[in-house]
């Protein structure tokens, strides 16, 4: 669903927007349900492991990247509290962790380590796609409120103040838990990374 996403929120007007928003939660809530019933069933595998976080990483670059363009092209229109554009170190951040991560795996992939997500990962995910679903949704209501001149009653001036303070505080946090859980990853797997071979030896 990812190239979809993309195509659907780099589109004009609100429908194609909430459309997105729709599909980015059936694709973020699937990925959440698949590990879930793997391990119930018993059904957990190497490559299950490996697949996951791609997963993970498709669908928040098909996401981020267009919502950081769409803020972009039109600036003021769809600004959030305290943030106002998507800074451009925030998307270096989230990322570029996920870059890092990547190579990592690879690396511990050729010394036969699986390095399955961790708690802190997966929390990770969770505050994140809450930013990108929200992100949608907010450009989705935004185009829809210019529309339908929604924007000059009172619940259109709270609901603008409302849900963009949710989407800035969750994107706070998810910046926070990205650093945060890649220096987990990188403490505990530390003789993995940092080591010549798999046995230990060298610098």
């Amino acid at each position: 669903m990812a190239p979809v996403v993309t195509f659907l929120i780099l589109q004009d007007g609100y429908q194609a927007k909430l459309v997105a928003f729709v599909l980015f939660n059936i694709a973020a809530f699937s990925d959440l349900v698949d590990g879930h019933l793997a391990r119930r069933r018993g059904l957990v595998t190497d490559i299950g492991k490996e697949l996951d976080p791609i997963a993970d990483k498709l669908l928040m670059v098909g996401t981020l990247i267009p919502i950081y363009w769409v803020m972009r092209q039109a600036p003021g229109e769809y600004d959030i509290p305290w943030w106002n554009l998507l800074p451009v170190w925030v998307l270096a951040v989230l990322l570029g962790r996920e870059i890092v991560m990547t190579i990592l795996r690879r690396l511990a992939a050729g010394r036969g380590v699986v390095i399955a997500a961790i708690t802190a990962g997966k929390v990770k995910t969770v505050f994140q796609n809450i930013f990108m679903g929200g992100a949608v949704l907010w450009f989705t209501w935004r185009d829809a409120s210019l529309r339908f001149g929604w924007r000059e009653g009172g619940f259109g001036v709270f609901w603008d103040r409302f849900h963009g303070a949710v989407i800035s505080s969750v994107l706070a946090i998810a910046v926070a838990l990205t650093v945060y859980s890649l220096g987990v990853y990188l403490f505990r797997f530390k003789e993995v990374f940092f080591n010549a071979s798999p046995g230990g030896h060298g610098p």
